[in-house]
């Protein structure tokens, strides 16, 4: 009996080769003609980075639109989601927390009416697009504090509402950097 231990490592190798060089420096070639180059769409202001396109960050202040929550802390060095179920009483404490802090932030919302993407983490914890249902929530608080009318606001999310991926795949989101660097503009 004749064992093809010769042509299991030469398959080996040649795998190793298209696997571990190959494959990678195909990939980089591509990723060189994707906006950014590869490293990502940097958003300026004045010749200054303050973020990144795909990368959630947070926006504290009552003038801005919320992010959604971040597992990682909005560290795109960690992507991760928090593991943690609803039934988790860890879990349900951060997330009645972030109700909390919602509530006070925006008095006229009820507790029913928040979107659960404003007080749950996405999976990878850097989500940077909200629901536009979930940006027009937060329109009363914002109107209030800018003095904008809540119809220009409402505007301007439908302005910055990218639709689903070639019509058909996935929601309409609203990236929430650039919503809020719309918003600064307005002033």
């Amino acid at each position: 009996m004749k064992f093809p231990i010769g042509t299991a490592i030469r398959l080996t190798l040649v795998m190793l080769v298209i696997l571990v060089v190959i494959y990678p420096l195909v990939v980089a070639g591509f990723a060189r003609l994707a906006p950014g180059s590869g490293k990502g769409e940097t958003v300026t202001v004045n010749r200054k980075v303050v973020g990144y396109r795909l990368i959630g960050q947070k926006f504290t202040e009552d003038r801005y639109f919320n992010s959604r929550p971040s597992a990682v802390g909005y560290n795109a060095a960690g992507s991760a989601g928090s593991n943690k179920g609803p039934s988790n009483p860890d879990y349900l404490k951060t997330v009645q927390a972030r109700i909390d802090t919602f509530l006070v932030h925006n008095p006229e919302v009820k507790k029913a009416d928040i979107p659960a993407e404003l007080v749950t983490a996405s999976g990878s914890g850097l989500d940077p697009h909200l629901s536009p249902p979930a940006a027009k929530i937060q329109v009363p608080r914002i109107a209030r504090i800018r003095g904008i009318s809540a119809e220009r606001l409402n505007q301007l999310i439908d302005d910055h509402t990218e639709g689903p991926l070639v019509g058909l795949l996935g929601p309409a989101t609203v990236n929430v950097l650039s919503l809020n660097r719309a918003l600064d503009a307005l002033n």
